[in-house]
């Protein structure tokens, strides 16, 4: 066993999860080797009874229950084909305007925000449907590439969302109320996003040339297909939120309702075959179970890291910032926003958020005041390179005869990174864009 200062075991543990990172290795792999490593280096083999308790405490967390149900949920609405007809609804409509299909992809995007939750089949969702479209209809590349990664991102924010079920009990905040806190919030950033798209196309439609198509439908008939389209999606968030915001059914239980709702959906879209409902399982164990490998592997670093006195570290580090309580806060975003440059969400969720949490309190913000301006600027990390999972994923969908190159793809969604800080300014100018919606909830 070795002696090693609260000040030495920061720098070290931090420093070989980020090196070891970059060096390509898996971070559950990485959080769970520095965690087991130093901790059996201080305190030899009788820390590995306590690894063990943390990781039954965090794999046993009834909250964490919800994360299986919402991910089998959304790929199941990812087969049932709702999103072809809601997406050819909302063509018919807003495709007459210069930018309108941009517009009609960021819609889309925040609706299967509400239904799906996971960004992987968002923006591969959108990739598909609305990226042709777009395409075929003269769209610059850049417009159309960003109105896809944006849209689809909107999926780790809106809720149902995993990123808030895992936020939860790492911050010790109900889930009911994070998700009805993160409703506002993003649809505040799908609405900025629509105003830069309609904004920018006015002011140069040649990037976005306005859709003939729809035209002669009559205007009854773009009502019925865009009603009829909606009402699916609109009955599976109602069953998911409403149960929660109106106080019948916690996240967990409202994650099961979701999840039956999506495979009645897939059914009544005949859809349902024995082949969908066996890939949308094996698919809900391997991202559920590289998620929980990660949980397994943060219980094991953060046990470390605290038990070895690094929490003081951090918090005297950021308190001495100068500003009052604004500068701290500063430097904690800017910290989460670079790490979100370089390590996956999920990381720093768990191994940051029981450190950083406890310093919003002593700077008396409201917790979930904090909570939400910390995930939406992790909403960033989805379309910053290098890590940009959203980036990659659109990438990956794509044809490759279409021409549409990382570059395009990176032009593209920059003005969207601009945009997300707009919503953080406005979030810490007028709080009641988060705090509003919790405070109405029933129970």
């Amino acid at each position: 066993m070795i002696e090693l200062g609260p000040e030495l075991l920061t720098i070290l543990m931090f420093g070989l999860m980020i090196l070891l990172v970059m060096l390509g290795y898996p971070l559950a792999f990485v959080l769970g080797g520095v965690g087991l490593g130093m901790g059996w280096l201080m305190w030899g083999t009788p820390f590995f009874e306590i690894a063990y308790l943390r990781m039954f405490g965090a794999v046993t967390t009834y909250s964490f229950l919800a994360v299986p149900l919402f991910v089998l949920m959304g790929l199941m609405m990812e087969r049932s084909g709702v999103s072809d007809g809601l997406f050819d609804a909302l063509h018919l409509c807003l495709g007459k305007l210069s930018g309108g299909l941009g517009i009609a992809t960021i819609l889309l995007g925040t609706l299967l925000a509400a239904t799906v939750g996971v960004i992987a089949a968002s923006v591969t969702m959108l990739g598909l449907i609305a990226m042709p479209a777009m395409l075929k209809h003269g769209y610059s590349k850049e417009i159309a590439s960003g109105a896809v990664c944006a849209g689809g991102s909107l999926g780790i924010l809106i809720p149902p969302s995993v990123m808030l079920v895992l936020y939860g009990p790492m911050a010790d905040i109900s889930v009911g109320r994070l998700f009805m806190a993160a409703f506002l919030p993003g649809l505040m950033l799908s609405t900025l996003y629509c105003l830069y798209i309609f904004t920018i196309c006015r002011l140069h439609p040649e990037l976005a040339p306005a859709s003939e198509e729809g035209r002669s439908v009559p205007f009854l008939k773009k009502v019925t297909m865009l009603s009829t389209s909606m009402l699916p999606p609109v009955i599976l968030i109602l069953a998911v939120l409403g149960t929660i915001f109106l106080g019948v059914a916690a996240p967990t239980e409202a994650a099961a309702v979701g999840a039956l709702a999506s495979i009645l959906m897939c059914l009544a879209y005949r859809k349902l075959t024995f082949n969908v409902l066996w890939d949308s399982l094996i698919g809900t164990i391997k991202v559920v179970g590289m998620a929980f490998m990660v949980v397994i592997g943060a219980a094991i670093f953060t046990a470390v890291f605290i038990k070895g006195g690094g929490t003081d570290v951090v918090s005297n580090a950021v308190m001495s910032a100068p500003g009052g309580r604004w500068g701290p806060f500063i430097l904690i975003m800017f910290i989460t926003f670079v790490l979100g440059m370089f390590i996956d969400w999920i990381g720093i969720i768990l191994v940051m958020i029981p450190i950083i949490a406890p310093i919003g309190i002593a700077l008396q913000f409201d917790p979930l005041w904090f909570a939400m301006m910390i995930i939406v600027n992790l909403q960033l990390s989805f379309i910053t390179p290098p890590l940009a999972y959203s980036i990659f994923f659109l990438q990956g969908t794509l044809d490759p005869e279409m021409g549409v190159t990382t570059g395009h793809i990176v032009r593209g969604v920059l003005p969207y990174v601009g945009l997300i800080g707009v919503g953080l300014l406005l979030m810490a100018r007028f709080p009641q864009i988060v705090l509003w919606l919790p405070g109405r909830m029933v129970g």
